[in-house]
């Protein structure tokens, strides 16, 4: 099995012309992406970081967070992503667990991580408008020269290691490796039937699990990452309907907020074609409403199984898993094991 910076560069090898990332105003093809991240591997040389280290990142849903992210998987480096709303204390446990070596922050998370104590002790980068002279490292001086990146890591490197929630105590970081997250990344392919040049919204964060699987499964089949930093109903519409987002994959609460907008109208979204959900249950009247408005060729339930549901809707049926839906029309339901 490849590892991930392969996967990528074979991204970039099939179509390098291809939109891949779409942040605000900024729009890169493969290739023009594939030279952000390797300048970013290259400041990871240059630092000294080798196979097996981690860095930190505390980013909201960028593309620096999503270049972060690529250029550790080519350098065999592991990624901790944290929440963008982690405290001084939260970002001190989960970086001393990690032991990481590097940390990029933005403008919105820069004054709690300068309250923790890694801060005295871990180089950062900034993720943000450079200040003249502060003395800081700027994520865009580094990427001014671009440089073609190397595939350097292997499948059994640490690709992310993500924190739990700590619920029944304190978080705990998972490590996942290449190889497992290659593969989960082919099983949301094929789970969720992307096309090739699918496009859809980067709207789960990358320190999760879903905002994981949409980023590399994206880069399977040469589609585009249309970033959405933080949640906002109406920037989402504008996007869909903007970039002809073709798939969403989203918690139902962000669902609920994109019906109920004001700004919300059929016509704005009609090039989306599938729907995909996780992270807790989605009730009937949710899910009726979302086949009345957008009429997806597939709905496909992540959530509670380990079973994959996958909708195929006909004629305005909603089914759950195993039952007709409460349009009294019978959809037809694949389940992937």
């Amino acid at each position: 099995m490849l590892d991930l910076g392969r996967t990528f560069l074979q991204a970039v090898e099939r179509d390098p012309d291809r939109l891949a990332i779409v942040d605000g105003s900024k729009r890169y093809t493969y290739a023009e992406w594939a030279l952000h991240i390797g300048a970013i591997q290259k400041f990871f040389n240059k630092k000294g970081l080798k196979n097996g280290d981690r860095i930190l990142t505390i980013l909201q849903n960028r593309h620096e967070a999503a270049t972060i992210h690529w250029a550790c998987q080519m350098s065999g480096i592991a990624i901790v992503p944290l929440n963008w709303r982690s405290q001084s204390d939260e970002i001190d446990y989960c970086a001393q667990n990690a032991d990481v070596k590097l940390a990029f922050v933005e403008e919105v998370s820069l004054s709690n991580y300068l309250q923790s104590e890694t801060s005295k002790s871990i180089s950062v980068i900034l993720c943000m408008e450079k200040v003249p002279s502060d003395g800081y490292t700027y994520f865009e001086e580094l990427i001014q020269v671009g440089v073609k990146p190397t595939a350097q890591g292997h499948v059994e490197d640490v690709s992310v290691m993500l924190f739990t929630s700590g619920t029944t105590g304190k978080p705990k970081g998972v490590p996942r490796k290449q190889q497992a997250e290659r593969a989960a990344g082919i099983a949301h392919v094929a789970q969720n039937q992307y096309a090739m040049a699918e496009v859809t919204l980067g709207v789960m964060p990358l320190y999760h699990t879903m905002g994981v699987r949409t980023l590399l499964s994206l880069c399977i089949v040469n589609g585009t990452y249309v970033a959405i930093p933080r949640w906002d109903a109406d920037m989402a519409i504008e996007a869909i309907e903007r970039e002809a987002v073709t798939h969403l994959y989203l918690v139902p609460t962000l669902y609920h907020d994109m019906l109920q907008s004001k700004n919300f109208n059929v016509s704005r979204v009609k090039t989306v074609r599938k729907l995909g959900f996780a992270g807790a249950p989605m009730h009937d009247a949710l899910l009726l409403s979302l086949n009345e408005a957008f009429a997806p060729e597939l709905f496909v339930n992540h959530y509670g199984s380990s079973e994959i549901y996958t909708y195929t809707i006909n004629q305005n049926a909603v089914a759950k898993p195993g039952c007709a839906g409460k349009a009294g029309i019978n959809a037809r339901i694949k389940v992937v094991k």
